[in-house]
């Protein structure tokens, strides 16, 4: 074999994430990786710790075989039975998206657009919200 493990292993995540649909922010954040040392590896610069390879697998539903090249080598044939990811209705790019920039936010930040959100929800409801809202209001101040 001639190429170095990082190389191989970096092009069948890639093509693992990108036949899952997936961004590398979708997989660096589910894996629990920043999204430039998630680049790195998929580009062959680097391998990922043996915990991140387990959560590479079970995110993109691949064997770790298939990762390390060893099925292409008749190696690693293993059939192990894994649950089928089935996406959720609510997975959607522009979700996913949202939900990156909310981990980004302070508690305060939270707190305010929890306060938003909730307005939004109540509106036309018994103002018996408004008196919680003003509550957290005051907490912000």
């Amino acid at each position: 074999m001639d190429k170095p493990l990082s190389s191989i292993l970096g092009a069948a995540v890639r093509i693992a994430r990108v036949r899952a649909g997936l961004t590398q922010e979708d997989v660096a954040e589910r894996i629990g990786m920043a999204s430039e040392v998630y680049g790195r590896m998929e580009r062959g610069q680097m391998l990922p710790r043996v915990e991140n390879l387990r959560r590479l697998c079970l995110v993109l539903n691949v064997a770790p075989q298939e990762l390390l090249g060893l099925e292409a080598m008749g190696l690693g044939k293993v059939d192990s039975p894994r649950e089928e990811a089935k996406p959720r209705p609510d997975d959607t790019a522009d979700m996913r998206r949202l939900v990156r920039r909310l981990r980004r936010l302070n508690p305060t930040q939270v707190k305010l657009l929890s306060l938003v959100a909730g307005a939004m929800l109540s509106k036309g409801k018994p103002a018996k919200g408004r008196k919680r809202a003003s509550s957290a209001q005051r907490e912000l101040e």
